[in-house]
């Protein structure tokens, strides 16, 4: 499999959950161990361009993938324009769920430039989040949805 453009050539046990593997073995610290149950969204990474959740996943399904996390989606220097709309708006309260919502806004981003809030709220339907920054959230992808480079649609 691929993470974050990096194709990864150790060894992996394919019955090892997909986060333990980003977090434990590749120290990524963005997907975070929620609910372990994918009912939280906090583990949310990119399978292929599309959302899933990593705590339930197993690496053997995940063979010959690419895999995104939100380290994957830009950098300091240059960040996703989903982090910088994050930023700006001050979008995150305690941080901990913001990576996997940050992440699904980027897949949405790229399927759906033009969402409407109810595309959004339907996008971040699986994320939980109690600090009640979802409004800004909301504020926040569609900032981001117009400052996104062109880019060709993907299924």
């Amino acid at each position: 499999m691929q993470v974050n453009g990096q194709t990864v050539t150790q060894e992996l046990n394919p019955q090892r959950l997909l986060l333990s593997v980003l977090r434990d073995e590749l120290g990524l610290s963005g997907p975070k161990f929620g609910c372990g149950q994918g009912e939280c969204g906090a583990c949310m990474v990119l399978v292929d361009g599309k959302p899933q959740t990593s705590c339930n996943l197993p690496v053997w399904s995940v063979q010959d993938s690419h895999i995104t996390t939100v380290e994957g989606l830009g950098t300091p220097e240059a960040p996703h324009p989903v982090q910088t709309a994050f930023l700006e708006n001050r979008a995150a309260q305690c941080g901990f769920c913001v990576s996997g919502i940050v992440t699904s806004a980027a897949a949405l981003l790229t399927h759906q430039p033009n969402p409407s809030r109810q595309d959004i709220a339907q996008a971040l339907d699986k994320h939980l989040c109690r600090c009640c920054a979802h409004v800004r959230m909301i504020r926040a992808i569609e900032q981001a949805a117009q400052h996104m480079p062109p880019a060709t649609l993907q299924d």
